[in-house]
């Protein structure tokens, strides 16, 4: 059974220790200000002003930064390069920010979803990244998927965009990387829970159903016996985090109660996927899945009106 534990999700303008932005950028987007990372890692002297140096033919070929302390640092026009910036990330754009992709190709679903949401950075910080390239092996990837995917469900209401960035990873078989398959598991938990509060049972059911292929691998059936005990005692006491919730509203923590919500959720419907349990009904858990749903979305636009990450 899942156990998820809240995590921070970092966002493209998060600051370091030292109050600067470190992020990657083209070499024309250095700016005044900007220090560059040595291969230390220690910041250079900072940039004074910036040019451009063009070719015989007229296009843009060299960046030529010049620092406080007057040398000058040339490169590579369109290269990437590491800097240390006060300035926040200018703001995205999907039609140029998201890479091209091969019709029918994970990396195109994920572009088609994120150009239905033009104006939400957050989708295409992860869009940008992910259709640059898709490891379907690559469990990180996996995770930014089916991160995106539940976004997508509590924080727009986009079931549909959900549900398409589910099949990549739903489609996938349980090969015994349990670090992929937590991934997997996860989306499995809510394409069914989408399908169900749709009211399509069958398709609902199909994904739930998948859940359990970790535990039919298992050959050996005295090991299969004590796995499957240990699961029905998991599903009968699952720790749903109230004391955890309960601690974050009392400290006014939003960001803190979502992390904790989001993991009540998945548990949830994890739960729900799995067809109930000897203490928890079906219809308990669609009760429990839309009241914790309507939170979280209550609790994004709260947290937007707050202005935090």
């Amino acid at each position: 059974m899942i156990t998820p534990a809240p995590q921070n999700q970092q966002s493209p303008g998060q600051h370091d220790a030292g109050g600067d932005y470190l992020r990657s950028v083209k070499a024309q987007q250095v700016g005044p200000g900007d220090r560059f990372l040595k291969r230390q890692g220690d910041p250079s002297v900072p940039v004074a002003q910036v040019r451009t140096s063009r070719d015989d033919f007229g296009t843009p070929a060299l960046v030529v930064a010049t620092l406080e302390d007057g040398r000058e640092v040339r490169i590579a026009f369109g290269s990437t390069i590491r800097v240390r910036t006060r300035r926040p990330a200018p703001a995205l754009d999907a039609s140029t920010d998201l890479t091209p992709a091969e019709e029918g190709s994970p990396e195109a679903t994920v572009v088609q979803v994120a150009q239905l949401h033009p104006d939400n950075q957050h989708v295409l910080s992860v869009a940008s990244k992910l259709s640059r390239g898709i490891n379907l092996r690559s469990g990180s990837q996996l995770e930014d998927i089916d991160t995106l995917a539940h976004h997508l469900f509590i924080d727009l209401d986009d079931s549909d965009g959900a549900l398409t960035l589910t099949t990549l990873l739903t489609q996938l078989p349980y090969d015994g990387a349990m670090g992929r398959w937590k991934s997997i598991e996860s989306s499995l938990a809510l394409a069914a829970s989408i399908h169900f509060y749709r009211g399509e049972e069958v398709e609902g059911r199909a994904a739930g159903a998948r859940l359990a292929e970790p535990d039919e691998a298992e050959t050996d059936p005295i090991r299969a016996q004590r796995t499957a005990e240990i699961r029905q005692r998991q599903m009968n006491e699952p720790n749903l985090y109230d004391r955890e919730v309960l601690r974050a509203e009392a400290a006014g923590d939003l960001a803190g109660e979502r992390q904790w919500r989001e993991s009540r959720l998945a548990t949830l419907m994890y739960l729900r996927a799995r067809g109930g349990s000897e203490t928890f009904s079906e219809e308990e858990l669609d009760r429990r899945v839309r009241r914790e749903v309507t939170e979280l979305r209550a609790l994004a636009d709260r947290i937007a009106e707050a202005g935090e990450d």
